[in-house]
Protein backbone atom coordinates (compact mmCIF):
# COMPACT_ATOMS: atom_id res chain seq x y z
CA UNK A 1 0.00 0.00 0.00
CA UNK A 2 1.35 3.36 -0.96
CA UNK A 3 1.04 5.99 1.68
CA UNK A 4 0.52 9.52 0.60
CA UNK A 5 2.13 12.10 2.81
CA UNK A 6 -0.11 15.02 3.53
CA UNK A 7 1.79 18.21 3.74
CA UNK A 8 0.63 20.67 6.37
CA UNK A 9 -1.12 23.68 4.92
CA UNK A 10 1.10 26.74 4.74
CA UNK A 11 0.49 29.24 7.51
CA UNK A 12 -1.08 32.38 6.08
CA UNK A 13 1.22 35.33 6.18
CA UNK A 14 -1.32 37.37 8.15
CA UNK A 15 -1.20 34.93 11.05
CA UNK A 16 2.11 36.29 12.23
CA UNK A 17 0.58 39.72 12.35
CA UNK A 18 -2.21 38.50 14.61
CA UNK A 19 0.32 38.25 17.38
CA UNK A 20 0.74 42.03 17.34
CA UNK A 21 -0.74 43.69 20.44
CA UNK A 22 -4.22 45.11 20.06
CA UNK A 23 -5.99 48.02 21.70
CA UNK A 24 -7.80 45.50 23.87
CA UNK A 25 -4.41 44.22 25.10
CA UNK A 26 -3.37 47.76 26.00
CA UNK A 27 -6.66 48.34 27.80
CA UNK A 28 -6.29 45.12 29.80
CA UNK A 29 -2.74 45.94 30.88
CA UNK A 30 -3.64 49.52 31.80
CA UNK A 31 -6.81 48.47 33.62
CA UNK A 32 -9.07 50.72 31.54
CA UNK A 33 -11.64 50.31 28.78
CA UNK A 34 -10.62 50.12 25.10
CA UNK A 35 -12.50 53.39 24.56
CA UNK A 36 -10.29 55.10 27.12
CA UNK A 37 -7.25 53.87 25.22
CA UNK A 38 -8.76 55.26 22.02
CA UNK A 39 -9.34 58.62 23.66
CA UNK A 40 -5.76 58.78 24.89
CA UNK A 41 -4.45 57.86 21.43
CA UNK A 42 -6.62 60.59 19.90
CA UNK A 43 -5.37 63.23 22.33
CA UNK A 44 -8.65 63.71 24.22
CA UNK A 45 -7.96 66.28 26.95
CA UNK A 46 -10.79 65.01 29.17
CA UNK A 47 -8.79 61.94 30.27
CA UNK A 48 -7.22 62.21 33.73
CA UNK A 49 -3.44 62.51 33.81
CA UNK A 50 -3.05 59.39 35.99
CA UNK A 51 -5.15 57.35 33.55
CA UNK A 52 -3.25 58.78 30.57
CA UNK A 53 0.07 57.79 32.17
CA UNK A 54 -1.14 54.19 32.72
CA UNK A 55 -2.21 53.93 29.09
CA UNK A 56 1.07 55.42 27.83
CA UNK A 57 3.03 52.95 29.98
CA UNK A 58 1.00 50.01 28.62
CA UNK A 59 1.50 51.22 25.04
CA UNK A 60 5.27 51.38 25.61
CA UNK A 61 5.40 48.00 27.37
CA UNK A 62 3.53 46.24 24.57
CA UNK A 63 5.12 48.27 21.78
CA UNK A 64 1.59 48.90 20.52
CA UNK A 65 1.29 50.60 17.12
CA UNK A 66 -2.25 51.63 16.08
CA UNK A 67 -3.47 50.92 12.58
CA UNK A 68 -3.19 54.46 11.26
CA UNK A 69 -4.60 53.60 7.86
CA UNK A 70 -7.83 52.27 9.36
CA UNK A 71 -8.09 55.22 11.70
CA UNK A 72 -7.64 57.69 8.87
CA UNK A 73 -10.24 55.88 6.79
CA UNK A 74 -12.81 55.89 9.60
CA UNK A 75 -12.12 59.51 10.48
CA UNK A 76 -12.18 60.83 6.92
CA UNK A 77 -15.64 59.60 6.04
CA UNK A 78 -18.21 62.39 6.26
CA UNK A 79 -20.80 62.17 9.02
CA UNK A 80 -24.48 62.94 8.63
CA UNK A 81 -25.89 64.35 11.84
CA UNK A 82 -29.58 64.97 12.37
CA UNK A 83 -30.69 68.01 14.37
CA UNK A 84 -34.31 67.87 15.48
CA UNK A 85 -35.69 71.03 17.04
CA UNK A 86 -38.96 72.25 18.50
CA UNK A 87 -38.21 75.40 20.49
CA UNK A 88 -40.44 78.50 20.54
CA UNK A 89 -37.52 80.86 21.30
CA UNK A 90 -35.98 82.22 18.10
CA UNK A 91 -33.08 83.64 20.11
CA UNK A 92 -32.27 80.26 21.66
CA UNK A 93 -32.48 78.46 18.32
CA UNK A 94 -30.25 81.04 16.64
CA UNK A 95 -27.52 80.63 19.27
CA UNK A 96 -27.79 76.85 19.01
CA UNK A 97 -27.45 76.82 15.23
CA UNK A 98 -24.38 79.07 15.39
CA UNK A 99 -22.70 76.52 17.65
CA UNK A 100 -23.62 73.60 15.39
CA UNK A 101 -22.36 75.33 12.26
CA UNK A 102 -19.10 76.36 13.93
CA UNK A 103 -18.18 72.69 14.42
CA UNK A 104 -19.85 71.07 11.41
CA UNK A 105 -17.28 71.92 8.73
CA UNK A 106 -14.10 71.32 10.80
CA UNK A 107 -15.41 67.86 11.75
CA UNK A 108 -16.63 66.91 8.24
CA UNK A 109 -20.23 66.88 9.48
CA UNK A 110 -23.24 67.31 7.23
CA UNK A 111 -26.15 68.70 9.23
CA UNK A 112 -29.68 67.54 8.51
CA UNK A 113 -31.98 70.07 10.20
CA UNK A 114 -35.60 69.09 10.83
CA UNK A 115 -38.32 71.06 12.59
CA UNK A 116 -40.96 69.09 14.45
CA UNK A 117 -43.40 69.28 17.31
CA UNK A 118 -42.73 67.73 20.70
CA UNK A 119 -45.20 64.91 20.06
CA UNK A 120 -45.60 61.90 17.78
CA UNK A 121 -44.41 64.04 14.88
CA UNK A 122 -40.92 64.06 16.37
CA UNK A 123 -41.02 60.26 16.59
CA UNK A 124 -41.81 60.02 12.89
CA UNK A 125 -39.08 62.52 12.02
CA UNK A 126 -36.55 60.53 14.04
CA UNK A 127 -37.60 57.30 12.34
CA UNK A 128 -37.11 58.94 8.96
CA UNK A 129 -33.65 60.23 9.90
CA UNK A 130 -32.59 56.80 11.11
CA UNK A 131 -34.00 55.12 8.01
CA UNK A 132 -32.06 57.57 5.85
CA UNK A 133 -28.85 56.53 7.56
CA UNK A 134 -27.85 59.46 9.75
CA UNK A 135 -24.80 58.69 11.85
CA UNK A 136 -26.04 60.50 14.96
CA UNK A 137 -28.72 62.82 16.31
CA UNK A 138 -28.65 65.95 18.51
CA UNK A 139 -31.70 66.75 20.64
CA UNK A 140 -32.12 70.22 22.21
CA UNK A 141 -35.01 71.07 24.59
CA UNK A 142 -37.82 70.15 24.75
CA UNK A 143 -37.08 67.05 22.63
CA UNK A 144 -34.23 66.06 24.96
CA UNK A 145 -36.88 65.31 27.61
CA UNK A 146 -39.01 63.01 25.44
CA UNK A 147 -38.38 59.54 26.84
CA UNK A 148 -40.17 57.73 23.99
CA UNK A 149 -38.06 59.61 21.43
CA UNK A 150 -34.83 58.62 23.19
CA UNK A 151 -36.14 55.03 23.48
CA UNK A 152 -36.54 54.89 19.70
CA UNK A 153 -33.10 56.30 18.89
CA UNK A 154 -31.31 54.21 21.53
CA UNK A 155 -33.02 51.03 20.31
CA UNK A 156 -31.78 51.77 16.79
CA UNK A 157 -28.20 51.99 18.06
CA UNK A 158 -27.82 55.52 16.72
CA UNK A 159 -25.52 57.76 18.80
CA UNK A 160 -27.45 60.65 20.33
CA UNK A 161 -26.55 63.70 22.41
CA UNK A 162 -29.08 65.65 24.47
CA UNK A 163 -28.45 69.32 25.20
CA UNK A 164 -29.72 71.43 28.14
CA UNK A 165 -31.70 68.60 29.72
CA UNK A 166 -32.43 69.09 33.41
CA UNK A 167 -32.37 65.34 34.12
CA UNK A 168 -30.31 63.66 31.38
CA UNK A 169 -31.09 60.08 30.38
CA UNK A 170 -28.23 57.83 31.51
CA UNK A 171 -28.39 55.83 28.26
CA UNK A 172 -27.25 58.72 26.05
CA UNK A 173 -24.62 61.43 26.10
CA UNK A 174 -25.55 64.87 27.35
CA UNK A 175 -24.32 68.46 27.63
CA UNK A 176 -25.95 70.90 30.04
CA UNK A 177 -25.46 73.40 32.83
CA UNK A 178 -26.56 73.00 36.45
CA UNK A 179 -29.97 74.68 36.19
CA UNK A 180 -30.57 74.34 39.93
CA UNK A 181 -27.37 76.15 40.89
CA UNK A 182 -27.86 78.80 38.20
CA UNK A 183 -31.34 79.69 39.46
CA UNK A 184 -30.13 79.54 43.06
CA UNK A 185 -27.32 82.00 42.24
CA UNK A 186 -29.63 84.50 40.51
CA UNK A 187 -32.20 84.36 43.32
CA UNK A 188 -29.48 84.80 45.93
CA UNK A 189 -28.23 87.83 43.97
CA UNK A 190 -31.70 89.42 44.04
CA UNK A 191 -31.99 88.75 47.76
CA UNK A 192 -28.55 90.31 48.32
CA UNK A 193 -29.82 93.46 46.57
CA UNK A 194 -32.50 93.70 49.28
CA UNK A 195 -35.52 92.18 47.56
CA UNK A 196 -37.89 90.17 49.77
CA UNK A 197 -40.92 89.76 47.51
CA UNK A 198 -39.53 88.08 44.40
CA UNK A 199 -41.80 86.74 41.71
CA UNK A 200 -40.83 83.72 39.64
CA UNK A 201 -42.07 82.69 36.18
CA UNK A 202 -41.72 78.92 35.68
CA UNK A 203 -40.64 77.51 32.33
CA UNK A 204 -42.66 75.06 30.25
CA UNK A 205 -43.69 71.96 32.24
CA UNK A 206 -42.53 69.67 29.41
CA UNK A 207 -38.88 70.47 30.19
CA UNK A 208 -37.04 69.08 33.20
CA UNK A 209 -34.84 72.19 33.28
CA UNK A 210 -37.94 74.16 34.31
CA UNK A 211 -38.38 72.11 37.47
CA UNK A 212 -34.67 72.40 38.29
CA UNK A 213 -34.76 76.18 37.99
CA UNK A 214 -37.86 76.38 40.15
CA UNK A 215 -36.19 74.18 42.77
CA UNK A 216 -33.12 76.44 42.79
CA UNK A 217 -35.32 79.52 43.22
CA UNK A 218 -37.24 77.97 46.11
CA UNK A 219 -34.05 76.80 47.82
CA UNK A 220 -32.56 80.30 47.82
CA UNK A 221 -35.81 81.82 49.10
CA UNK A 222 -36.12 79.20 51.83
CA UNK A 223 -32.55 79.85 52.95
CA UNK A 224 -33.20 83.58 53.50
CA UNK A 225 -36.94 84.17 53.86
CA UNK A 226 -38.60 80.82 54.51
CA UNK A 227 -41.17 79.30 52.18
CA UNK A 228 -41.84 81.17 48.92
CA UNK A 229 -45.27 82.84 48.74
CA UNK A 230 -47.42 80.73 46.37
CA UNK A 231 -48.95 83.78 44.67
CA UNK A 232 -45.47 84.91 43.60
CA UNK A 233 -44.85 81.77 41.50
CA UNK A 234 -46.70 81.63 38.17
CA UNK A 235 -46.56 79.26 35.23
CA UNK A 236 -44.99 80.24 31.93
CA UNK A 237 -44.29 78.39 28.67
CA UNK A 238 -40.93 79.88 27.65
CA UNK A 239 -42.79 82.10 25.15
CA UNK A 240 -43.09 85.89 25.07
CA UNK A 241 -46.89 85.58 25.12
CA UNK A 242 -46.84 83.47 28.28
CA UNK A 243 -44.47 86.03 29.84
CA UNK A 244 -47.02 88.79 29.24
CA UNK A 245 -49.72 86.77 31.02
CA UNK A 246 -47.41 85.94 33.92
CA UNK A 247 -46.33 89.56 34.33
CA UNK A 248 -49.93 90.76 34.38
CA UNK A 249 -50.74 88.23 37.10
CA UNK A 250 -47.74 89.16 39.26
CA UNK A 251 -47.98 92.92 38.81
CA UNK A 252 -51.70 92.81 39.39
CA UNK A 253 -51.25 91.56 42.95
CA UNK A 254 -52.30 93.90 45.76
CA UNK A 255 -48.77 93.64 47.10
CA UNK A 256 -46.74 93.28 43.94
CA UNK A 257 -43.19 91.91 43.91
CA UNK A 258 -40.20 94.25 43.77
CA UNK A 259 -38.33 91.79 41.54
CA UNK A 260 -39.35 89.17 39.00
CA UNK A 261 -37.08 86.35 37.87
CA UNK A 262 -38.26 84.68 34.65
CA UNK A 263 -37.01 81.27 33.51
CA UNK A 264 -35.86 82.56 30.13
CA UNK A 265 -35.11 85.88 28.42
CA UNK A 266 -38.23 85.85 26.25
CA UNK A 267 -40.50 85.83 29.28
CA UNK A 268 -38.29 88.36 31.11
CA UNK A 269 -38.56 90.73 28.12
CA UNK A 270 -42.34 90.38 28.30
CA UNK A 271 -42.23 91.30 32.00
CA UNK A 272 -40.31 94.48 31.13
CA UNK A 273 -42.91 95.33 28.48
CA UNK A 274 -45.82 94.98 30.94
CA UNK A 275 -43.95 97.00 33.57
CA UNK A 276 -43.46 99.84 31.08
CA UNK A 277 -47.13 99.68 30.08
CA UNK A 278 -48.08 100.05 33.75
CA UNK A 279 -45.81 103.06 34.13
CA UNK A 280 -43.26 101.24 36.29
CA UNK A 281 -39.60 102.10 36.03
CA UNK A 282 -37.22 99.19 35.49
CA UNK A 283 -35.17 98.76 37.64
CA UNK A 284 -36.31 101.61 39.92
CA UNK A 285 -39.77 100.21 40.64
CA UNK A 286 -39.18 96.66 39.48
CA UNK A 287 -36.06 94.55 39.01
CA UNK A 288 -36.30 91.99 36.20
CA UNK A 289 -33.96 89.05 35.61
CA UNK A 290 -33.91 86.44 32.87
CA UNK A 291 -32.18 83.21 31.93
CA UNK A 292 -30.10 82.10 28.88
CA UNK A 293 -28.49 85.39 27.77
CA UNK A 294 -29.77 85.18 24.22
CA UNK A 295 -29.46 88.14 21.84
CA UNK A 296 -32.81 89.44 23.10
CA UNK A 297 -31.24 90.22 26.49
CA UNK A 298 -29.24 93.06 24.97
CA UNK A 299 -31.74 94.28 22.37
CA UNK A 300 -34.42 95.48 24.81
CA UNK A 301 -34.26 98.46 27.16
CA UNK A 302 -33.05 98.25 29.80
CA UNK A 303 -30.70 95.40 28.96
CA UNK A 304 -31.43 92.29 31.00
CA UNK A 305 -29.59 90.96 33.98
CA UNK A 306 -29.60 87.24 33.24
CA UNK A 307 -27.97 83.85 33.66
CA UNK A 308 -25.70 83.11 30.74
CA UNK A 309 -26.21 79.58 29.53
CA UNK A 310 -23.45 79.09 26.94
CA UNK A 311 -25.87 77.85 24.29
CA UNK A 312 -23.52 78.10 21.31
CA UNK A 313 -20.66 76.51 23.28
CA UNK A 314 -22.96 73.69 24.41
CA UNK A 315 -23.99 73.05 20.80
CA UNK A 316 -20.32 73.00 19.76
CA UNK A 317 -19.50 70.56 22.54
CA UNK A 318 -22.45 68.39 21.48
CA UNK A 319 -21.09 68.13 17.92
CA UNK A 320 -17.57 67.29 19.13
CA UNK A 321 -18.94 64.73 21.58
CA UNK A 322 -21.17 63.14 18.93
CA UNK A 323 -18.29 62.96 16.44
CA UNK A 324 -16.25 60.99 18.99
CA UNK A 325 -19.17 58.62 19.58
CA UNK A 326 -19.64 58.05 15.85
CA UNK A 327 -15.93 57.42 15.28
CA UNK A 328 -15.82 55.02 18.21
CA UNK A 329 -18.81 53.13 16.82
CA UNK A 330 -17.19 52.95 13.38
CA UNK A 331 -14.04 51.53 14.97
CA UNK A 332 -16.11 48.86 16.71
CA UNK A 333 -15.57 50.26 20.20
CA UNK A 334 -18.72 52.10 21.29
CA UNK A 335 -18.03 54.71 23.95
CA UNK A 336 -19.92 54.81 27.23
CA UNK A 337 -22.28 57.81 27.37
CA UNK A 338 -21.21 60.74 29.51
CA UNK A 339 -22.93 63.82 30.86
CA UNK A 340 -20.87 66.99 30.74
CA UNK A 341 -21.82 70.01 32.84
CA UNK A 342 -20.67 73.37 31.51
CA UNK A 343 -20.26 76.59 33.47
CA UNK A 344 -23.01 79.19 33.77
CA UNK A 345 -22.42 82.88 34.51
CA UNK A 346 -24.52 85.54 36.19
CA UNK A 347 -24.51 88.62 33.94
CA UNK A 348 -25.48 91.96 35.51
CA UNK A 349 -26.86 94.65 33.25
CA UNK A 350 -29.29 97.55 33.69
CA UNK A 351 -32.47 95.73 34.72
CA UNK A 352 -31.61 95.08 38.38
CA UNK A 353 -31.19 97.37 41.38
CA UNK A 354 -31.92 97.55 45.08
CA UNK A 355 -35.64 97.97 45.82
CA UNK A 356 -36.74 101.58 45.92
CA UNK A 357 -38.29 102.81 49.18
CA UNK A 358 -42.04 103.23 48.93
CA UNK A 359 -43.35 106.82 49.15
CA UNK A 360 -45.21 105.99 52.38
CA UNK A 361 -41.97 104.75 53.93
CA UNK A 362 -40.18 107.93 52.90
CA UNK A 363 -42.87 110.12 54.48
CA UNK A 364 -42.83 108.11 57.67
CA UNK A 365 -39.07 108.49 57.96
CA UNK A 366 -39.28 112.21 57.24
CA UNK A 367 -41.65 112.70 60.20
CA UNK A 368 -39.29 110.99 62.64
Amino acid sequence: MTRTKVKPAPVPAVQSRSQAPTMADVAKLAGVSPMTVSRVMNGDTNVREKTRNRVDAAVAALNYVPNQAARRLAGSRPMRVGFLYSNPSAGYLSEFLVGLLNQASPNNVQLVVEKCEADEHSIEQARRLIANGVDGIILPPPLCDMRNLIDLIAAAGTPVITVACGQPDARVGGVSIDDYQAAYAMTSHLIALGHQRIGFVIGHPNQTASARRLAGFKAAIAEKHGQAAPELIVQGLFTYRSGLDAAEALLGLEQRPTAIFASNDDMAAAVVAIAHRLGLDVPGDLTVAGFDDTALATTIWPELTTVRQPIADMAEEAVQFLVRLIRAQRNGMPEEPEHRVMEHTLIRRQSDAAPRLRPATKIAKARL
